[in-house]
């Protein structure tokens, strides 16, 4: 079988390691939990829990935390068919430190690599990529090679099927400059129909961080839908004459870093049901407000029944 996903995501995973107990600095943290990490592989989890029939392209160690990938990610209902192991490399832990509601610093263990910046273009199955009704990409696929040709092959061979995300994502530790950053994201952009960001991303992939001229500057650059976050000022939307600011959706912060991923895979249940940009934009500001209120990422994915009833106590 190499077609009948609806979203097919490729880069990032690993495991989060996140403290259990909240507003202590790391090196006074006593208990810990372990989760699925990694932004894109969270969003085929998000999406699923959308009963989309998802998948993820990436790769692990070869060792005991690679293992646990496959297994939450088949207990997710993702499909794990594309992830593999490197001799080599161990699977990358990612810790953090929570201070709500908006400080929450993370510390990747991703070197002198990562397996999955070795995802490599001839082993890509090109077929299930272009047949995929949503591909998701994020910059940090675009950081290193061989990582940065196979993601550049992937968006060559989509063609006209389906629709093509870019999550900016940009992660100042794994670029030297953001000039170098500036220069991937943006010939990646030509080949995608929906980017995603917030303001500081925006600003490397196309020079504005002004959440108006950024989306008109993405819009320049060849997608159809730019979507650029604002924090607490909510979300933008242009797609066309189209142009909306949905508000956020009031939560009590745990832990925010989730939040972008079930945003994600929120849109991407949006567009492949052919909603129009305010709902979906509604419909995913909801999803990362449920996410942002507890502590796990992956874990934390609410289902559509979830938002629905959130959408409805916040109208």
């Amino acid at each position: 079988m190499t077609a009948g996903f609806e979203v097919l995501t490729m880069g990032r995973v690993g495991v989060d390691i996140y403290p259990e107990q909240i507003g202590v600095p790391l090196e006074d943290v006593s208990s810990f939990g372990k989760f699925l990490g990694g932004s894109p592989t969270n969003v085929a989890v998000a999406a699923a829990r959308h009963g989309r029939r998802s998948a993820v392209i990436t790769r692990t160690g070869e060792d005991p935390f690679g293992r646990f990938v496959h297994q939450a990610l088949r207990g997710f209902g993702v499909d794990d068919r594309y992830v593999s192991a490197v001799a080599d490399l161990p699977t990358p832990v990612t810790f953090c430190e929570i201070f709500p509601p908006d400080d929450f610093p993370l510390y990747f263990y991703r070197r002198p690599t990562a397996p999955d910046l070795q995802i490599r273009a001839e082993d890509l199955d090109l077929e299930a990529i272009a047949a995929a009704d949503i591909f998701w990409v994020t910059g940090t696929g675009l950081c290193e090679e061989p990582s940065r040709e196979a993601t550049m092959a992937a968006l060559a061979a989509r063609g006209e099927h389906g629709t093509t995300v870019l999550d900016l994502d940009y992660r100042p530790m794994f670029w030297s400059s953001p000039d170098e950053a500036h220069t991937h994201v943006s010939r990646a952009l030509a080949l995608v129909d929906v980017a995603v960001g917030n303001k500081e991303e925006c600003q490397v992939a196309v020079g504005e961080s002004d959440p108006e001229r950024a989306a008109a500057a993405l819009l320049d650059a060849g997608v159809d839908l730019a979507v650029v976050k604002q924090g607490p000022a909510g979300v933008l939307g242009v797609r066309g004459d189209t142009s909306v600011v949905v508000p956020p959706v009031p939560v009590d912060v745990v832990n925010g870093l989730g939040a972008g991923d079930a945003f994600g895979g929120a849109l991407c249940h949006g567009l492949l049901a052919g909603w129009d940009v305010e709902r979906m934009l509604r419909f995913a500001n909801a999803a990362g407000s449920f996410v942002a209120g507890q502590l796990a990422c992956a874990d934390a994915m609410p289902t559509t029944a979830e938002l629905d009833a959130l959408l409805e106590g916040a109208a």
